[in-house]
């Protein structure tokens, strides 16, 4: 699909998006195509109501599509609780017009965050996310809630580390990232385990709008999970996560990073704030794993054919304008240049004297 065909595609989605709404008897406002800024959804504002059509263009939770849309519903509702989340107004199952249906959610009216000044408003909002009182294990599905978030992760930066051969990453790159899953590896032998809340799991500054009253606002919620807070924290600090999105890029010095950790940890309960200490730097390191073995991924497969089908994964090219990918490549290919990996492995020696 070319860039023209791309744009075809995403024009085509405002009538059938308003079929949509029509049957589920939803008043659609006057639609308005917003800016195509993510891999995984195109976003259209019913200008006038207060709310966004977010229409999935794959599962990054490899979900199918009835699947995919009750698990970010569940993101939804459960974040919003927090105040720093979306309300979720409706979903919309799958039809011939929307193959992967949608949700319509609260529109916030805010900017782009700015780093580093934005950054106590971030981890606020994280924490009020994390603070969250846990389900009972029986009630927390659909999302994620692995026995052991060690194990878990360990197996989400397997599967993704699969793809290292194929992305032809440079030596040096890898020696730096098999370091760090080795040692990885060796604290999930051990026996200590982080608390487990309800996180994003995607908490990079790109995704948080600040809005008028200066509160952060987490707009860009698929992936949560019962997992270890201190991923969101690493997520919203770590270089391959505040220089991904154009808007908020910004590159924090290790004590920019080690003030936001504090800032995060003062926002805790006392108990949490003493249980939880101890896993910053690792999840920082696990969720930087996280990060490059996606960026190899992705290099992979994007450039595979579109699925046919709207179920499931589907990182292809073709999905998304031509610009976003072009953005996204190169980002991908920064991150795993071996000075990038050299920059933030030296980084978290840094944070070890810091924190």
């Amino acid at each position: 699909m070319n860039a023209i065909q791309a744009a075809n595609r995403r024009a085509a989605l405002i009538p059938a998006l308003a079929d949509a709404l029509r049957g589920a008897g939803i008043a659609p406002g006057a639609p308005a195509l917003m800016p195509d800024t993510g891999l995984a959804h195109d976003h259209i504002r019913l200008t006038g109501t207060g709310r966004i059509a977010r229409l999935p263009k794959q599962s990054q939770m490899q979900l199918g599509a009835v699947e995919n849309l009750a698990y970010q519903a569940a993101c939804f509702t459960r974040a919003s609780v927090s105040g720093h989340a979306p309300r979720l107004f409706a979903v919309l199952p799958p039809s011939d017009a929307l193959p992967r249906g949608g949700l319509i959610v609260e529109d916030i009216i805010g900017r782009p965050a700015r780093l580093p000044g934005d950054l106590p408003a971030i981890v606020a909002a994280l924490a009020a996310i994390h603070a969250l009182p846990v389900p009972d294990a029986q009630d927390r599905a659909p999302l994620l809630n692995p026995p052991d978030p060690l194990a878990g992760l360990l197996e989400e930066i397997g599967a993704q580390a699969a793809y290292l051969d194929a992305a032809a990453i440079a030596p040096e790159t890898r020696a730096i990232l098999d370091r760090h899953l080795t040692a990885l590896r060796d604290l999930a032998a051990a026996d200590a385990r982080p608390p487990k809340r309800l996180i994003s799991f995607d908490a990079h500054p790109g995704n948080f709008l600040i809005d008028t009253s200066g509160r952060a606002i987490l707009v860009d919620l698929e992936k949560a999970r019962y997992s270890a807070p201190p991923l969101d924290l690493a997520h919203a600090t770590l270089y391959t996560s505040t220089t991904w999105d154009m808007a908020s890029h910004a590159i924090l010095t290790p004590e920019e990073t080690a003030t936001a950790c504090r800032k995060w940890l003062d926002h805790l309960p006392a108990e949490d704030r003493a249980a939880l200490a101890p896993w910053i730097l690792p999840m920082r390191r696990a969720m930087w794993l996280w990060s490059m073995t996606w960026c190899a991924k992705w290099r992979v497969l994007s450039g595979q054919t579109a699925r046919p089908d709207a179920q499931g994964e589907d990182w292809a090219a073709s999905n998304s304008e031509a610009a976003l990918v072009t953005h996204v490549r190169g980002r991908v290919d920064h991150y795993l240049d071996s000075r990038t990996a050299a920059r933030i492995d030296k980084e978290f020696g840094l944070l070890t004297d810091l924190l």
